[in-house]
């Protein structure tokens, strides 16, 4: 005997149409992920685009400026260490009197550089940030009137005090965080 399935709740519908959809967009992000240069052009393009509506439209610069915050704690995190050994050595001299440094011999142990933000949750999250900036630029709500020479001068003293750490490291270690396949350190190739 054929008995007739029970039908289906709306709760547990829509559940199963949002997992098949969050299925098919993590499918595409997997696809998506060797193709690293042309993610980026595509995300800079959007960005571009979403500027390029701000000066158009001659307003919704407090969602520009938040954009430009969030991008800039996003850009910092790809620069920082996940384990900072200057923070490491902060902590150990603290707990027992005795500061710890990074290793200089041959036979101490090699710690390589890992990224407290990997370059594609950078690159996902900053789409996603562009992508909701621009829906809210449509929004009248968020066209808060503000002075939006004063955000740029805001904007550029964060930046420096904020990156001022990175900058310093990046030159006194010759560190490129750019250089796909080569050191990272020094300028010599270690293979």
């Amino acid at each position: 005997m054929n008995s007739a399935e029970p039908e289906q709740t709306p709760f547990e519908a829509v559940s199963a149409h949002t997992s098949r959809l969050q299925r098919r967009y993590q499918a595409l992000l997997d696809q998506s992920t060797p193709y690293v240069t042309y993610r980026w052009i595509g995300t800079g393009v959007f960005l571009f685009v979403f500027f390029l509506r701000i000066l158009l439209a001659q307003g919704w610069y407090i969602v520009a400026y938040g954009l430009g915050i969030y991008l800039l704690n996003l850009f910092l995190a790809f620069l920082s260490p996940k384990f900072d050994p200057s923070n490491e050595a902060l902590d150990n001299e603290m707990e027992d009197g005795t500061a710890s440094s990074l290793p200089t011999k041959q036979d101490e142990e090699f710690r390589p550089f890992i990224r407290r933000l990997p370059e594609f949750k950078f690159w996902h999250s900053a789409t996603r940030a562009v992508a909701i900036s621009f829906v809210s630029s449509f929004v009248p709500f968020f066209d808060v009137p503000v002075f939006w020479p004063v955000l740029v001068m805001y904007w550029i003293i964060l930046f420096v005090l904020t990156m001022r750490k990175q900058i310093q490291h990046m030159i006194k270690y010759r560190y490129v965080p750019f250089s796909f396949g080569k050191a990272r350190y020094g300028g010599k190739n270690n293979s």
